[in-house]
């Protein structure tokens, strides 16, 4: 039988693993079968046997490339990423009042929102790109946290092994690129974007039209350039 590239590994997740075991008795190569726990790269071949035996879904199936980067419009883009930085000031707010609540119910209930707030910042990102860690925009937060580490116990040495590890894979070039070249070329008219003082949406309006909140009808004088 003809050998096959190996396109997948299978990859456990200690948080999940129970110990039933079952990954031992069907992996082929004995990769599953480690001191650490961790399935040894080396001999797995991807066949996903211990996945579909694992009782707890523990173990999965990570690929070993990854699709370019979809390209992402600025239309996109600018509203997404003031977007998240919303939800980051939002989220600081609600852990502070988590923080000094003076009963256990309110910190609960503050911690929870900030919980919440991140995930939805956490989508804004991926949305963007950030997320992403084939994208270019993730690579260069990572080459500027090496460069510069926000803490003196930021995990250098991993960063710079995640960017030996994976290739930056923006789609750039081909048909990529046409396609690029065809969004140029149908783009919107210039848009200016907002964020209301009074309600927090951020929204976009024509060049030279005059900005009123769709929300709340909050006109200029309560409006933010983005």
């Amino acid at each position: 039988m003809m050998a096959t590239e190996k396109t997948h590994i299978a990859v456990r997740n200690l948080r999940l693993c129970t110990k039933d075991c079952l990954c031992l008795y069907v992996c082929p190569t004995g990769a599953s079968d480690t001191e650490n726990s961790i399935i040894d790269p080396e001999k797995c071949i991807g066949c996903g046997e211990c996945a579909a035996a694992c009782p707890s879904g523990a173990i999965s199936l990570a690929s070993l490339s990854y699709p370019p980067q979809q390209v992402k419009n600025e239309t996109v883009l600018v509203p997404a990423l003031a977007m998240a930085r919303e939800k980051a000031r939002t989220e600081q707010l609600a852990r502070a009042l988590a923080a000094s609540a003076e009963d256990e119910g309110a910190g609960r209930l503050g911690a929870a929102f900030a919980r919440a707030t991140r995930l939805v910042a956490e989508d804004l990102l991926r949305e963007s790109g950030y997320m992403l860690p084939q994208s270019k925009n993730a690579h260069d937060l990572l080459r500027a946290l090496v460069a510069t580490p926000p803490s003196d116990d930021f995990p250098v040495a991993a960063a710079e092994r995640l960017l030996e590890l994976i290739p930056e894979n923006d789609a750039t070039s081909g048909a990529a690129a046409d396609a690029t070249t065809d969004a140029a070329a149908d783009a919107p008219p210039a848009t200016r974007t907002y964020r209301c003082l009074m309600c927090g949406a951020v929204f976009d309006v024509p060049e030279g039209e005059t900005p009123v909140c769709p929300v709340c009808g909050a006109g200029e004088d309560y409006l933010e350039l983005v």
